[in-house]
């Protein structure tokens, strides 16, 4: 006597279908979610809490290299003010449009004179003794002095032989047409404390290197 097997009642079959696609349904809608979420943190992370840069130019050398990547925090500066030697990246002031990484020379309310090839802080009879520098500082060091402003800093690159830095801004202004007096211009000399977007804390290519205590400043 011969067996034959049974159908699957095509109600069944219908429910097992649906059940089948709700499945797919709730496993697509969770990725998506779990993406959408992904990006809302990706975007508050960036947005307010960490910049992620990679450095286009050799003013920083050799404390950050040409290429290297690195990650600053947007809140460094949110219960606290800049501090000399710190390495901040900030919208440039003669265009801020673009993003400046340099490090912090002049506080608020101080005189920063610049006199063969040291710098000096409010008639210091010493010069800021900077260990960073890569090599002997000759271009652009001499006969310059800043009164920097309120609420204002006055940035140097470390490369001092080949960085666009505050030394050279108020020119740029002019050039610009952003000032018709040097005078006018002078004020774009310095980063203003909402011009800055946060502090440079590592790199983490081409290599790893800690920037939060690379200078160890000594003034009389």
């Amino acid at each position: 006597m011969g067996f034959h097997q049974r159908k699957e009642p095509q109600t069944l079959r219908r429910r097992r279908e649906m059940e089948r696609k709700q499945k797919l349904r709730k496993e697509v809608f969770s990725w998506i979610r779990m993406f959408v979420i992904v990006m809302v943190v990706v975007f508050i992370a960036t947005r307010f809490i960490i910049i992620n840069a990679t450095i286009p130019s050799g003013s920083m050398e050799t404390t950050i290299m040409t290429g290297d990547r690195l990650i600053g925090f947007r809140f460094s500066y949110w219960f606290s003010d800049p501090e000399r030697g710190d390495i901040i990246l900030f919208s440039y002031p003669v265009d801020e449009s673009q993003t400046y990484i340099k490090r912090v020379i002049g506080l608020p309310g101080e005189t920063v004179e610049i006199r063969d090839g040291g710098i000096y802080i409010d008639g210091s009879e010493v010069p800021l003794e900077e260990n960073y520098l890569p090599e002997e500082w000759y271009w652009e060091n001499d006969g310059y002095y800043f009164e920097v402003p309120e609420d204002c800093y006055f940035v140097l690159g470390d490369n001092r032989n080949d960085s666009l830095d505050g030394r050279f801004w108020a020119e740029k202004a002019m050039e610009a047409g952003l000032a018709s007096t040097e005078e006018e211009a002078l004020q774009y000399s310095f980063v203003r404390q909402d011009q800055i977007k946060g502090k440079a804390i590592f790199t983490y290519y081409n290599h790893f290197s800690n920037l939060t205590n690379t200078a160890d400043y000594q003034i009389d």
